[in-house]
């Protein structure tokens, strides 16, 4: 059986599923690990099954060891991989393609519902013991149903969370790079015209330098006066000093994010805010997409290991 290291601990099911098919080591402490952590776990393995908690740099890839042959990444995004640096020294990437989507679709409309609806403000009433009973004028929020819902990146998630939208009777407009076909919702190519009817921004666009804090406080002004922002991208994609401004002065009416720019560490105005809807990066944690995204990486090592070409191939 092919050796591999995995970086850290996953459900239990995910990680028989992995015995199943290779001899494996695992990351028992189930620490955040360095570049080099890395590296020195790979001497002596056949290929990396990487999180994206942990990070690939040049450097890194450059002290890979020679037995290593594979790189699989247990998620959809790779940006803590150097790839041009993987590509150079000829370690083939795969990763795990269209399993995510459904189930980050459905946080996006958690943190939807969440933030319009003042979850956050209710749970503390209730689990701080401060609630005295119900009242006409208590956390009034707002309905999602008929809303004009912008998202940005209209990818395999967003036509996911389009679809889930259109059971709330929500007007769907897209800003992208390029129209879909008819039927996934009003295109705009003008940005500001996107913004300017978007009543909940949902932000669904892959990170990229081009993307980087993309939601600042010149685009923020655009949206309409009491908006929604739902972030389930990635955290470097919101400006967080705009956003939680935004929050503060009311032009905004909260936010709901599962995503975090330098995450764990969280922007201390979102700890204090509690119109912004928070959670700890959920959006892929069901069993169903765990398992799912084991077997997109079981199968495509094998494929490689076997002189395959997978589909899920990224380098």
């Amino acid at each position: 059986m092919k050796r591999i290291f995995v970086t850290r601990r996953l459900p239990e099911p995910v990680e028989a599923r992995f015995a199943r098919s290779f001899d494996v080591t695992m990351n028992v402490g189930d620490r955040r690990l360095s570049s080099a952590d890395v590296v020195a776990a790979c001497d002596g393995m056949d290929a990396l099954v990487i999180n994206t908690s942990e990070r690939l740099d040049a450097a890194a890839v450059a002290g890979l060891p020679p037995s290593l042959k594979a790189v699989g990444t247990y998620s959809v995004g790779h940006e803590h991989l150097d790839l041009d640096a993987l590509r150079a020294r000829g370690i083939p990437v795969v990763y795990t393609p269209d399993v995510l989507s459904a189930s980050v679709a459905d946080n996006a409309m958690l943190l939807m519902l969440g933030a319009a609806r003042r979850a956050r403000e209710g749970q503390a009433l209730i689990v701080e013991g401060r609630w005295k009973g119900w009242g006409p004028r208590q956390l009034i929020g707002t309905e999602v149903t008929g809303k004009r819902l912008g998202i940005f990146g209209m990818g395999r998630i967003g036509r996911e969370i389009a679809g889930r939208a259109r059971a709330f009777d929500m007007e769907i407009g897209y800003h992208n790079r390029r129209p879909l076909e008819a039927g996934a919702g009003l295109y705009f190519a003008d940005e500001r015209e996107f913004l300017s009817r978007s009543d909940i921004l949902v932000i669904a666009a892959p990170a990229s330098p081009e993307t980087r804090y993309w939601l600042n406080a010149e685009r923020i002004v655009r949206l309409p006066q009491g908006a929604l922002v739902v972030n389930i991208a990635r955290g470097s994609l919101v400006d967080d000093d705009a956003l939680t401004a935004a929050v503060e002065s009311g032009h905004l009416a909260g936010a709901g994010l599962d995503v975090f720019d330098g995450e764990p560490d969280v922007h201390p105005a979102y700890l204090r805010l509690e119109r912004i809807y928070v959670q700890p990066h959920i959006g892929s944690s069901t069993l169903e997409t765990r398992l799912a995204m084991a077997e997109h990486v079981i199968s495509g090592l094998e494929a490689l290991f076997a002189g395959r070409n997978p589909p899920n191939r990224l380098v």
